[in-house]
């Protein structure tokens, strides 16, 4: 099992303590047939990738949802609850490092890191995963020298895939929560999973 699975247990057995079980074993019935469709990013060049099995277990628990007859509102507050324990930074460590990474853009490292990271991000061997072009103009980046343009969605093109497109952008919404922890405030004119043509990050750091 993942290390991600603990989380999910955890909130399951909050909301749906009579049900857990059954909740679990269709989830993971769900997650056999979808995580087929995501094995690609185990081996994948492209790190944006690595997301997927993640997003895979999420669609599988939106999945059992859904045909349980949950609501949009109530499987959008059980999957926020879920992903927004699991981003925390678990110990000190964590924070600083969380932390660091932004501070490393305009040193040569950091340089050096970008470049290969949109190496590796603007190109993908397989049609299901990301594609992302890495902004490094200042001026396009509130001074701080580093954006994300998401071209292709992953998490998009997966849940389109299984015919759950509406439930994509409950992901979304933990961008800002990652952006902070970094010591960063998201700006976002628009994501693929609301209909826009990319989703484009933009940050400013938090005074």
């Amino acid at each position: 099992m993942e290390n991600y699975r603990g989380y999910f247990n955890k909130i399951l057995q909050v909301f749906f303590p009579n049900e857990f079980d059954k909740i679990i074993a269709d989830t993971d019935r769900h997650y056999s047939t979808i995580s087929v469709s995501t094995a690609f990013a185990i081996t994948s060049k492209n790190p944006i990738d690595k997301r997927l099995d993640f997003s895979a277990y999420f669609l599988a628990l939106i999945k059992t949802l859904d045909e349980k007859g949950e609501s949009f509102d109530t499987i959008r507050q059980i999957c926020l609850q879920i992903v927004t324990a699991y981003v925390q930074p678990k110990n000190k460590a964590q924070a600083f490092f969380k932390r660091l990474l932004p501070k490393l853009t305009n040193t040569l490292f950091g340089q050096i890191l970008i470049k290969q990271f949109h190496k590796r991000t603007s190109t993908n061997s397989n049609s299901e995963g990301f594609i992302a072009n890495i902004i490094t103009d200042k001026t396009e980046t509130f001074g701080i020298g580093y954006g994300i343009d998401i071209i292709e969605c992953g998490i998009c093109k997966l849940f389109q895939k299984y015919n759950y497109s509406r439930y994509a952008s409950i992901l979304c919404e933990v961008d800002e929560i990652t952006s902070s922890l970094a010591g960063l405030k998201l700006i976002r004119s628009g994501t693929i999973a609301n209909g826009a043509k990319k989703c484009d990050f933009r940050f400013k750091r938090e005074i």
